[in-house]
């Protein structure tokens, strides 16, 4: 039997989760942490609102300001926040959401390919698309971009510089 207080629970939850989900990344900002997969959770216990959160990796320079937006969005929905870091399980690129696989290659950034766990993808052989002509002819440039989580490619088609959100 659902109670009122369940009811109200979870209008609490999602209310909580709407004002936290849409924090953007600051270092990818056409993502929001719902579509990064960062934002793991968001409960709401006597009148607490507790967003657990796992970076994209534990050495994220990012992360604190993205705990301290978080709990900025949640304060300003009338919530007492408190934020907790998860790392385990550890944060994947297939926790990208469908649509922010989409805003990353609007963006002009590559999103990360499928199957991150293959072999010949964690060792670098990854083939990645131009995100502004579609191309699989491409270059790596750097193994690091303009964050560590991204790496520099190149396409040799349209000749067009780009991240790409590498794998993990």
């Amino acid at each position: 039997m659902v109670t009122a207080l369940d009811i109200n629970t979870s209008r609490e939850r999602a209310r909580a989760w709407a004002a936290a989900s849409v924090v953007p990344d600051p270092e990818v900002p056409c993502v929001n942490v719902e579509e990064l997969g960062i934002l793991r959770s968001v409960d709401v216990v006597d009148g607490v609102a507790i967003a657990k959160v796992t970076p994209t990796y534990s050495g994220c320079p990012a992360v604190l300001a993205i705990e301290l937006a978080i709990e900025a969005a949640l304060l300003d929905a009338g919530f007492e926040a408190r934020i907790e870091r998860v790392f385990s399980p550890a944060w994947t690129t297939d926790w990208i959401t469908p649509r922010g696989r989409e805003k990353l290659k609007a963006y002009g950034i590559a999103p990360p390919v499928d199957g991150t766990s293959s072999r010949m993808e964690l060792f670098g052989e990854t083939r990645v698309s131009c995100p502004r002509c579609d191309s699989q002819q491409t270059e790596k440039l750097s193994e690091f971009g303009s964050t560590a989580c991204k790496a520099q490619f190149r396409c040799l088609d349209c000749g067009e510089p780009f991240d790409y959100f590498k794998c993990l």
